[in-house]
């Protein structure tokens, strides 16, 4: 017989009736908490997505590069020479022939004139240009244009007999210099005869510029001939 008088199987029945009674508690996946989760699992793979795209393209650019690399040609050592000037490609200065560089013209004539130039500068001009010329000329001129200079100089003319007859080659048989000042665009030498008549043969001007005559300020020959009497 139990203590309370039977009752006790009675109140185990009723608590488990209770239990069993209660509403059932269901966890819907349409809650709240669904957004929120299913935007982090879609951003995730997103993420995913985009790792293995990066390393997909990453891959082929590694392997195009090398690729091009394999196919470029390797260039050779070059020597200093390279890249110097070549002698064939520069042509030489040749003294032995009219002066060039500061000159804009030079030529020889049986005189010269004064002109007025378009900047109010006066000109000389050469009157009948030629390089050959009869004995009695009484003067040989050199007539010049320059380009522009930055300060004054001379300029100088000596005359050698290179084929005259009876005379020495590296005899100065007639000279003459000019002074060219800053505003100076063109001048003139005149070369007159040794015993005031010429002999006939070839003669040539070495031209000088600078403050004297030396090696280092020739910068070219001009060249007359003298005509036999009667030609």
């Amino acid at each position: 017989m139990l203590a309370d008088g039977g009752k006790q199987p009675q109140r185990a029945i009723l608590q488990l009736a209770a239990v069993n009674s209660r509403p059932s508690v269901s966890y819907i996946l349409d809650s709240p908490g669904r957004s929120v989760y299913q935007d982090s699992m879609a951003a995730g793979t997103r993420r995913a997505g985009r790792r293995a795209t990066a390393t997909v393209m990453f891959s082929l650019l590694s392997a195009w590069s090398i690729l091009v690399a394999a196919e470029l040609p390797v260039t050779k050592n070059s020597s200093i020479s390279d890249f110097q000037n070549r002698s064939e490609d520069v042509t030489p200065y040749n003294f032995d022939a009219p002066p060039q560089g500061l000159f804009r013209t030079i030529t020889m004539a049986e005189g010269f004139d004064e002109e007025l130039g378009f900047q109010r500068t006066h000109q000389i001009v050469p009157v009948k240009p030629t390089d050959r010329f009869r004995p009695d000329t009484p003067a040989v001129f050199i007539v010049f244009q320059l380009h522009q200079h930055y300060q004054g100089f001379q300029v100088f003319g000596r005359c050698y007999p290179e084929a005259v007859a009876g005379l020495d080659p590296a005899a100065i048989v007639g000279q003459d210099a000019m002074l060219i000042a800053l505003e100076d665009d063109s001048g003139y030498l005149t070369l007159s005869p040794p015993q005031n008549v010429w002999k006939p043969g070839r003669y040539k001007v070495e031209i000088h510029v600078g403050e004297q005559v030396n090696e280092m300020t020739m910068m070219g020959t001009m060249r007359f001939t003298i005509a036999e009497p009667g030609t």
